[in-house]
């Protein structure tokens, strides 16, 4: 048997002056290790040593893989007895949680790195708070903020959105969350992909945004800080507009301030207001003014503005009672239209 295959070595030392010989018993520094001096010893030198490529350590119980194949046999073996080392994770890596996902580092973390997340992201998937969008490219410490030893940091963490962003919730004006009375489900408005561009259901509130109204601001309704059980009346966000009309004019006239009756969502401008029995643009007319004169009053009108003298008598030529007025235009005439 080769003296490099026992753990115990002999040596004898010759007593010549005895006529007899003693044998002194060395012990190996590394324990029960049965292999070979010359797998990490070389003749040339007993230091340093070089682990042979042939030296096969999973057999010992522990795979070397990733990073853990590149890492000095002292980091992990403080005393030469290499059997004393221990195998859990946590005996060599600071445990940063502090006990609270116990002591299996490999629920997260991978031997190829200790910061390698795709472990830790699918661990994450798990619980109630899946990782998405930008959160999976965030560091733990973003969201688990390190606390003082017995406080929980990941264990019990809450998953709402505005416990981490409430800085965002308070400091947003446009439209102003914390005035309005926002929810604080971040999620109704944002996405986790992107912070900016949020985009709210309106057709959640009774009040569906079409036209015009989709590409409005919210400061645009909203600038008085009223969200929810806000008008949907339109004269509440058009009074001005409805004042400051002039053709035809609303407010003498006594309009009505249901502004859907003659405008869409398309445009304020362009309005259409049904005359139903009356064609309009009646020839030329094109505006109010061209037959109503009095903006205060809608209920009178003429005809002989656009209808001149000239171009009606020789129409009514022997027409029993004709007289060019407009009051009897219409007497004659009640659809707009000749005969």
């Amino acid at each position: 048997m080769s003296p490099t295959r026992i753990a115990l070595c002999a040596v004898l030392i010759a007593w010549p002056a005895r006529g007899f010989t003693q044998q002194v018993v060395t012990r190996n520094p590394h324990g029960k290790l049965a292999e070979e001096c010359a797998v990490c010893h070389s003749p040339e030198a007993w230091t340093p040593a070089r682990i042979s490529s042939s030296f096969d350590h999973a057999k010992k119980g522990f795979v070397l893989a990733g990073a853990h194949r590149q890492t000095a046999c002292r980091s992990c073996h403080a005393s030469l007895d290499f059997h004393d080392a221990a195998r859990d994770c946590a005996s060599c890596h600071r445990d940063v949680h502090r006990g609270e996902l116990g002591t299996d580092c490999a629920r997260c973390h991978t031997p190829r790195s200790f910061l390698d997340r795709s472990s830790m992201t699918r661990a994450h998937q798990l619980t109630r708070f899946p990782l998405t969008g930008t959160h999976i490219t965030l560091d733990c410490e973003s969201c688990h903020t390190p606390a003082a030893q017995g406080q929980m940091t990941f264990v019990n963490a809450p998953a709402e959105c505005v416990e981490c962003h409430l800085p965002q919730y308070q400091s947003a004006k446009n439209p102003d969350h914390a005035g309005g009375q926002y929810p604080r489900d971040c999620g109704q408005c944002h996405l986790t992909t992107v912070w900016a561009s949020a985009r709210f259901n309106h057709d959640a509130t009774g009040f569906p945004l079409t036209g015009m109204h989709g590409a409005a601001a919210c400061q645009q309704c909203h600038g008085d800080g009223i969200y929810a059980g806000k008008s949907h009346a339109c004269v509440s966000c058009h009074l001005q507009d409805y004042n400051g009309t002039t053709n035809p004019v609303h407010a003498s006239a006594g309009f009505p301030t249901s502004c859907e009756t003659c405008h869409t969502t398309a445009g304020w401008t362009g309005a259409s207001f049904n005359h139903t029995w009356f064609p309009v643009p009646h020839r030329t007319a094109t505006q109010c003014s061209d037959c109503h004169l009095n903006t205060s009053n809608f209920s009178a009108f003429v005809c002989t503005n656009c209808h001149t003298q000239a171009q009606t008598d020789p129409h009514h030529t022997g027409v029993r009672g004709y007289i060019w007025n407009s009051a009897n235009c219409y007497a004659c005439h009640r659809s707009g239209r000749a005969g």
